[in-house]
C-alpha cells in the first residue's frame, strides 16, 4: 500500500490522487455513458437487450426482462432457513430504525389568521438497483427497498444484473419475496438506470432511482437527475480507519480489506502510529492468505489503498475530513470524542467492536452511503428520501392585510408590479 505522510511538501498532491479513484467528473465515462442513454432513449427494449449482451454477455428478448412471479417464489423456497432467518432480522432492524428517524405530520404553524405546515407524501413510484457484478448484493435489497416501505412507496421496482444463471441470485430474489417486490427485472449497468428513468416498451419510467454500483451506474444516475430524482453518488465502496496506537492490527487490516474485496473497493489507515501502520501491513498479509477472494482484494488494495501517517490527531482527523469517505472506522483510545470531529463521513462505526459488517447487513441505518468524496454534501439513504415535502401557506384576508406593506416594499425593490398586485387585489 502506498504510504503518505500529512508533512511531506507534496503531501495534499498525492492526497487527491487517491482521494477517490472513480471521479463524480469523468469526461470520457460521460461520453459512454451518453451512448448508452441515447441508445435505450430511441430504441427502448430492444437497446436494453443488446447492451445486456453486450456488458453481460447474456442474450434476452424484452418478454424474458421482467423476472417471473413464479421463479421469485421457487428462488425463496429453494433458500436455506438459516439465510431467511438473517435476512428477516435485517429488515426487522432495518424497519425500525427507518420508522424512528421518519419525520411524521407535524401541527402547523399558526399566528393571527396565517397557518403555515409541511404535508409530508411518499414519492409513488421509486427504482431500486442492486448489484451483481462481484458479488450478489441480497443486502441491498434491503436497505433501498424497506426505507422506501417505510415512506409508503407503493411501487418498488428491482434491477439486478443476469450474473447467476442469465437471471438474477436467488438469494436477491428470496429478499424481494419476503419484502413484497413482485417486479423485478433482469438487467443492471448503465441501461438499467437509462430505462429506469425514461421508461420502455417493458420498464415503466419510475420517479426516483436509488442504490450502489459501479461508477458507470452512478454516472448515469447523475446525468439523469431531473428526469428522475436520485439518492447521492454511491459508487465504489471505500473506508478510512482513523486509528492510533491503542488499535488492535488485526481489527484495522480486516475493516480495510472488508470494503477492498468489492473489487473495486479501497481502504486508507489515517493513523498516528507509525508502529501500528506496520502492523497492519504484516496483518494485511496474513488475513488475506485465508480468503477466497484474497487476490482482487489485494489488488484493490495496492491500486486504491493507503497508509497516510499524521504527526498528530489534529492532522489525521483534518486528513479523514478531507476524504470525505463513504465509511469510516474510529479505533483510538477516545473513540467517542475523535468520532465527534469527523464531520464528513457517510456513516461512522465508533469504537473497536463496531465492524463495519454491522452496518452493511443488520444494524439498521441504510448500507447505501455517499462515495468518492460526495459526503461532504449528500448524506446516506434513509426513509425521508422516498418522502416528498410539499409547503402549505393559508392566510384569511386579515393576516394578507396586516403583512401587506412588507410584501409592497419588497416588489417595489425588485420592481415586480405584478407580484404586489396579486396581493393588493384581494384588499381592495
Amino acid at each position: 500500500m502506498k504510504i503518505l505522510t500529512t508533512s511531506d511538501k507534496n503531501y495534499q498532491q498525492e492526497l487527491a490522487k487517491i482521494r477517490s479513484p472513480f471521479k463524480p467528473l469523468d469526461f470520457e465515462l460521460m461520453k459512454v455513458v451518453q451512448a448508452v442513454i441515447e441508445d435505450v432513449a430511441q430504441n427502448g427494449d430492444l437497446a436494453v437487450c443488446e447492451l445486456t449482451q453486450k456488458f453481460d454477455h447474456v442474450a434476452l428478448s424484452p418478454d424474458q426482462l421482467r423476472v417471473p412471479e413464479d421463479e421469485i417464489d421457487r428462488a425463496y423456497n429453494q433458500t436455506d432457513p438459516k439465510t431467511r432467518q438473517a435476512i428477516q432480522l435485517s429488515i426487522d432492524n432495518v424497519r425500525r430504525y427507518q420508522d424512528h428517524i421518519k419525520v411524521y405530520q407535524q401541527n402547523p404553524l399558526k399566528s393571527d389568521g396565517s397557518e403555515l405546515r409541511t404535508r409530508y407524501a411518499p414519492i409513488a413510484r421509486v427504482g431500486i438497483c442492486v448489484p451483481g457484478g462481484s458479488a450478489p448484493l441480497a443486502s441491498t435489497v434491503i436497505m433501498t427497498a424497506v426505507p422506501a416501505q417505510v415512506a409508503g412507496v407503493k411501487e418498488i421496482v428491482l434491477v439486478s444484473p443476469p450474473k447467476y444463471q442469465n437471471s438474477i441470485h436467488p438469494t436477491v430474489l428470496a429478499c424481494c419475496k419476503m419484502l413484497g417486490i413482485t417486479e423485478a427485472y433482469r438487467v443492471g449497468g448503465m441501461q438499467a438506470v437509462a430505462a429506469l428513468a425514461l421508461g420502455t416498451q417493458t420498464i415503466r419510467q419510475v420517479d426516483k432511482i436509488v442504490g450502489p454500483g459501479h461508477p458507470v451506474v452512478q454516472m448515469a444516475k447523475k446525468m439523469l437527475y431531473c428526469v428522475v430524482g436520485i439518492d447521492s453518488f454511491a459508487g465504489a465502496s471505500e473506508i478510512v480507519v482513523l486509528a492510533d496506537d491503542s488499535a488492535d492490527p488485526r481489527f484495522v487490516a480486516s475493516d480495510l480489506i472488508g470494503q477492498a474485496e468489492h473489487d473495486p473497493g479501497s481502504g486508507i489507515l489515517v493513523t498516528t502510529s507509525r508502529t501500528l501502520a506496520a502492523a497492519v501491513e504484516k496483518e494485511l498479509d496474513n488475513l488475506l492468505e485465508s480468503l477466497s477472494r484474497k487476490e482482487q482484494t489485494r489488488r484493490c488494495l495496492d491500486q486504491y489503498g493507503a497508509i497516510i501517517i499524521a504527526d498528530n490527531l489534529d492532522d489525521a482527523i483534518n486528513a479523514v475530513n478531507d476524504l470525505a469517505p463513504e465509511h469510516l472506522s474510529v479505533q483510538t483510545k477516545n473513540y467517542d470524542t475523535d468520532a465527534e470531529r469527523c464531520i464528513t463521513a457517510g456513516a461512522i462505526f465508533v469504537g473497536p467492536y463496531t465492524s463495519e459488517a454491522l452496518g452493511d447487513y443488520v444494524a439498521g441505518p441504510s448500507h447505501v452511503l455517499p462515495t468518492s468524496g460526495t459526503a461532504r454534501f449528500f448524506s446516506p439513504l434513509n426513509v425521508m428520501d422516498f418522502m416528498r415535502h410539499t409547503s402549505v401557506i393559508k392566510y384569511n384576508k386579515n393576516a394578507l392585510k396586516k403583512i401587506y406593506p412588507a410584501i409592497e416594499a419588497l416588489t417595489d425593490t425588485e420592481m415586480l408590479p405584478g407580484h404586489k398586485l396579486s396581493a393588493k387585489v384581494r384588499l381592495e
